[in-house]
């Protein structure tokens, strides 16, 4: 007799097959199973998926956002009117409702400048235009010449439309009339005092 193991039998033994063609668990040789690899890849494909569209719906356009926090950013001027209610005659006496409504305030129109009341001791100006008719004082020369003061029926500079004149060496005033042309060399600010 010799020593002859018996070969094994199909469906039996360490690495053969199952009765339904699948493999005998054996422990840590097994061979992998692919059908769960699928499954766990394709799972996490679809979270992704849905993470991803998600996140591209709720987010919108970088200018819509842009826009609004623009918007809010301007402040704008309110005014509150508080107004209460009055109860109803025989009525027990309750706290009236109060009402109140926001109005946006608009803001006022500015004046446009007229003939001003003060101006420079250097210049030509045309009184009831440029500055308003009137006295005006000075309280003198602005340097060591002298500061000189001209009214004039015209702006021609000519010696015949001169209607009075001064070189003054300290405090001086003139009165104006409209329609006139002033001029002032060298001389402080004059400023309206009548």
């Amino acid at each position: 007799m010799t020593n002859q193991q018996p070969a094994p039998q199909p469906g039996h033994g360490p690495h053969g097959h199952g009765p339904f063609g699948l493999g005998t668990p054996n422990g840590p040789g097994r061979p992998a199973r692919k059908g769960k690899r699928w499954l766990k890849y394709g799972a996490v494909a679809l979270v992704s998926l849905v993470v991803g569209v998600g996140i591209g719906n709720s987010g919108g356009s970088a200018d819509t956002g842009k826009d609004s926090a623009d918007a809010k950013a301007a402040p704008r001027p309110t005014v509150t009117v508080t107004k209460t209610a009055e109860a109803a005659k025989g009525a027990d006496p309750e706290p009236a409702p109060t009402v109140t409504k926001t109005v946006t305030a608009k803001p006022k129109k500015t004046q446009e400048p007229g003939p001003a009341d003060s101006f420079s001791g250097e210049g030509e100006y045309v009184v009831g235009e440029d500055i308003k008719p009137g006295t005006y004082k000075t309280a003198g020369p602005d340097g060591g010449f002298g500061c000189y003061w001209e009214r004039a029926k015209d702006a021609s500079g000519e010696f015949d439309s001169i209607i009075a004149n001064n070189n003054l060496e300290g405090p001086g005033r003139v009165t104006l009339n409209k329609g006139e042309y002033f001029k002032t060399n060298r001389c402080q600010e004059w400023k309206k005092v009548g």
